[in-house]
């Protein structure tokens, strides 16, 4: 379900999501509309706009996150003046999507939050990190404790990073589900996170995945 106060926006992205023959877009809405679409419709993933002018993205994340069985967020973010972004991470976004991501990349992003994962492009963590005075200090405060973490945690936290679900990290490294599961506890723990984005703007600002980079790249 796409949530955006332009119409041109929800058009947009139904007509792109749509073309995928494994994704459905159940509905489109406005912002004042997204509670009762959300509940009437029952969607997995929920691509929801951070600003609109007849409804606050923040209370209806808050709300939409106090159903049972809740659906995955991500926010719809231009970057320019996005100071809730933070809120949103803490309150439980699954992610930040750029209104400008190419059109190819929007059915990855979706088949990645409904598998679990977490959206969050190096783009984007730079942005987050620019745009809010303090921030920068305080994930580099928390990057620092990614050192506590053991190898194989560490190999989990990437995976983490890159938006793969506990299914497909224990698929590519050969454990099974509770192991991973108990991994990812283990990391949240560590990190001191509550949630799979936090883990992976840490991971991101500890330089994890530019590490991972370079050895693929040996």
């Amino acid at each position: 379900m796409v949530v955006d106060d332009e119409a041109l926006v929800r058009s947009g992205f139904e007509l792109i999501l749509g073309a995928s023959v494994d994704i459905e877009v159940v509905a489109t809405a406005s912002g004042g509309e997204a509670v009762e679409t959300v509940r009437r419709e029952r969607p997995d993933v929920v691509l929801l706009d951070i600003r609109m002018p007849d409804v606050d993205g923040l209370a209806v994340l808050g709300t939409l996150r106090t159903m049972p069985d809740p659906p995955v967020v991500a926010m719809l973010t231009t970057f320019d003046t996005d100071e809730y972004i933070l809120t949103a991470l803490h309150s439980g976004a699954a992610g930040f999507l750029l209104k400008d991501t190419e059109p190819e990349q929007l059915a990855h992003v979706v088949r990645t939050l409904a598998a679990g994962g977490v959206v969050l492009s190096p783009k984007a963590s730079r942005t987050l990190l620019h745009s809010h005075p303090g921030t920068e200090a305080a994930v580099d405060e928390g990057a620092a404790r990614v050192r506590l973490l053991t190898a194989r945690e560490r190999d989990v936290l990437v995976l983490v990073a890159e938006g793969l679900s506990n299914a497909d990290i224990g698929t590519r490294i050969h454990l099974g589900a509770g192991t991973v599961k108990d991994h990812v506890s283990a990391i949240f723990t560590k990190l001191r996170v509550t949630s799979r984005v936090r883990a992976a703007l840490l991971a991101q600002r500890a330089g994890l995945l530019d590490e991972r980079s370079q050895e693929a790249g040996r």
